[in-house]
């Protein structure tokens, strides 16, 4: 079975800004993420970092504030959202995780793609997303929702939305 790829789908002046060559660290053993988090204050590391599988199916990390879009240097992406770690028995493990990227959207059927990268870069996960996001773009008004409480309904008119992902509509 071949991944979905997920497009941007957010504002277009944050893809616009992306650089070429912008996208952030790659985690492909845990001395990359070592090294990386090295470089963080206890109040960043007290908080999620915002991540993209790229279409490779590495693991890229930034600062949570960072814009996903920027993570991924522009490209598609296999999955995205935000990670906490944990500092255990002497190794970082990822904590919480969860698909909240409002940029890319991707569905809660990404989580094989996540766990793989996961798995490469040698990273303890708890297995699924502790955090699961589900998205759905409206098919009367064409403004994206996030589900809350299994209310399939659009929050801007009202309308239902769909049991199936799509939110881009030239996936």
């Amino acid at each position: 079975m071949t991944e979905r790829r997920y497009r941007y789908v957010g504002p277009v002046d944050l893809l616009s800004a992306v650089k070429p060559g912008e996208e952030r660290h790659a985690i492909g053993s845990p001395g990359d993420l070592i090294s990386w988090l090295t470089g963080r204050d206890d109040a960043e590391l007290a908080e999620p970092f915002t991540y993209v599988v790229d279409l490779t199916g590495t693991l890229r990390l930034a600062p949570r504030r960072s814009e996903h879009v920027a993570c991924a240097g522009g490209a598609p992406v296999l999955g995205a959202g935000e990670l906490t770690f944990r500092h255990e028995w002497g190794r970082w493990i990822v904590y919480e995780i969860s698909n909240q990227s409002t940029g890319y959207c991707p569905d809660v059927t990404t989580w094989p793609a996540v766990r793989d990268a996961l798995d490469r870069a040698g990273l303890e996960h708890p297995g699924h997303f502790t955090h699961p996001v589900i998205f759905r773009r409206c098919p009367a008004c064409d403004e994206r929702n996030v589900v809350r409480d299994d209310d399939y309904h659009c929050v801007f008119c009202d309308t239902e939305l769909p049991a199936a992902w799509n939110v881009d509509p030239r996936a």
